[in-house]
């Protein structure tokens, strides 16, 4: 009786424990089941996965939509990038609202959605479901929902962790609290560790750790430590690696920490922390007064072994490539083209992976004027992006975003040759498709129109004829 359907339903909605007899009865009809409250649909839930999984199948999909729309999104800046929105602003997103409301205060849901986006992080290897397990827990914390925070053995791994990635930056306190939780595991409840890492493996943790690495790098340099010699750093690295190892470890079912790779330490960090001092060297050179010798250039080789660990080491990789965002952010361009060549060739391609080529991108706006040099054009486009341009589309809607921020930055010719090897092909997306046409039609704009070319004024300058005082 559609009429006295509502009461009934709100009836429903406040009884503790609904009979497992009218339950049926409401899944069984999908007009009675559209229709009744959260609050009983909770219940059929929790016995019934597969019900579940159909609702929040759609939710997860929305959530990487949006994840990787941000990624490829037509703004590019340094102000604001992927990681600029606070944890608590990401949050109060729409999928994460409606989760959060989905799970209520019932544990055997939470454990639900957490094995869906541990299957689905195994399935896919998208980092993005990571960045749900952390947000999904804040969420609730944010609503004090204890019943379920206190069963979570990460709740105050991630409560902590999260300050620090409001922050963007480890400070000591948090990584001695970090730290006791990691030493603080148990024999025989190593499985803890699966989903440590992650909460570590959200790229917003890694961002984090990463920018907290460089910034620990340069002062040390400023203190003429190295790197073994710092605890907070070797706590970084050891975050890092477990948050890089996350798959391996889900993977695997093996729960113990990555080992630390000693030649991280001992060799990789200080051949960073030498690159920061040829910058103060060469800084210091161009002050000083010139002699007979003429101005000293700037090292233009990079290590052998650099290259080396980039390609073969999947933490100094991470690391190598947060130094090169650093100096690109700080506008060295020189230090910048020195090491790009290094780039070609990554531990499974993290250069062209989405999160670093959006930063990347964003960052060379502050190098807009560069992009008038040929040379800078070609080691940036031929000598990085169009390696991979072909084989990744990615890559492909990448450099176009870059390309329809800076265009008018950039050579004629260079711009022409650029267009040419850009084109799409009749493999590529649609997304590529687009912005090739929005590319194309700026470029068309700024041509100047036929007319203007035919009629090009003399440079001859004629003189009015002026009546002389004699004539007068």
């Amino acid at each position: 009786m559609p009429s006295i359907q509502p009461v009934v339903m709100c009836v429903m909605k406040h009884l503790p424990k609904v009979p497992e007899k009218k339950l049926k009865l409401v899944m069984a009809d999908k007009d009675l089941y559209k229709a009744c409250a959260v609050e009983v649909k909770r219940q059929i839930w929790q016995d019934n996965q597969a019900l579940f999984g159909d609702e929040v199948s759609p939710l997860l999909k929305q959530y990487i939509l949006e994840k990787e729309n941000t990624l490829f999104s037509s703004d590019l800046s340094v102000l604001h990038n992927f990681f600029s929105p606070s944890p608590k602003t990401r949050r109060q997103g729409e999928v994460v609202q409606k989760l959060t409301q989905m799970i209520g205060k019932n544990v055997k849901l939470y454990d639900m959605v957490l094995q869906f986006l541990r299957t689905l992080f195994l399935r896919t290897r998208n980092v993005h479901y990571c960045t749900l397990r952390a947000e999904l827990l804040m969420s609730l914390h944010d609503l004090d929902i204890s019943e379920i925070c206190t069963v979570d053995p990460c709740h105050k791994f991630t409560w902590c962790l999260d300050a620090c990635i409001r922050e963007k930056f480890v400070d000591n306190k948090r990584a001695r609290e970090l730290q006791g939780f990691l030493d603080g595991v148990k024999k025989g409840q190593e499985q803890v560790l699966g989903d440590l890492s992650m909460i570590l493996c959200d790229p917003f943790a890694i961002n984090t750790l990463a920018l907290s690495t460089i910034r620990h790098l340069q002062e040390l340099i400023g203190q003429d430590t190295l790197p073994r010699e710092s605890p907070d750093l070797l706590l970084l690295l050891r975050m890092l690696s477990l948050g890089q190892g996350a798959w391996d470890m889900i993977d695997s079912q093996v729960f113990r920490e990555p080992k630390m790779e000693h030649e991280l330490i001992t060799k990789f960090l200080p051949m960073l922390m030498s690159f920061v001092v040829d910058d103060y060297t060469f800084n210091v050179d161009q002050k000083l007064p010139s002699e007979e010798k003429g101005p000293i250039p700037y090292p233009s080789t990079i290590p052998e072994t650099f290259t080396k660990f980039l390609q073969e080491h999947r933490i100094a990789c991470e690391v190598g490539l947060y130094y090169i965002l650093h100096i690109t952010k700080q506008r060295n361009k020189n230090a910048f083209l020195r090491l790009l060549p290094a780039l070609v060739e990554t531990f499974s391609d993290l250069a062209f992976s989405d999160i670093f080529l959006h930063l990347l991108t964003g960052n060379l706006t502050l190098l807009a004027d560069e992009f008038a040099l040929e040379d800078f054009c070609t080691s940036l486009f031929d000598g990085f992006f169009l390696t991979a341009c072909s084989r990744k589309e990615n890559v492909h809607r990448h450099m176009l975003r870059l390309l329809l921020h800076l265009h008018h930055k950039v050579a004629p010719t260079k711009l022409e040759s650029l267009q040419k090897a850009l084109e799409p092909t009749k493999q590529s997306g649609d997304a590529v498709k687009e912005l090739y046409n929005q590319l194309s039609e700026k470029l068309e704009l700024r041509k100047p129109s036929p007319a203007q070319v035919v009629e090009t004024p003399s440079m001859e300058l004629t003189l009015p004829t002026v009546p002389t005082p004699a004539s007068l």
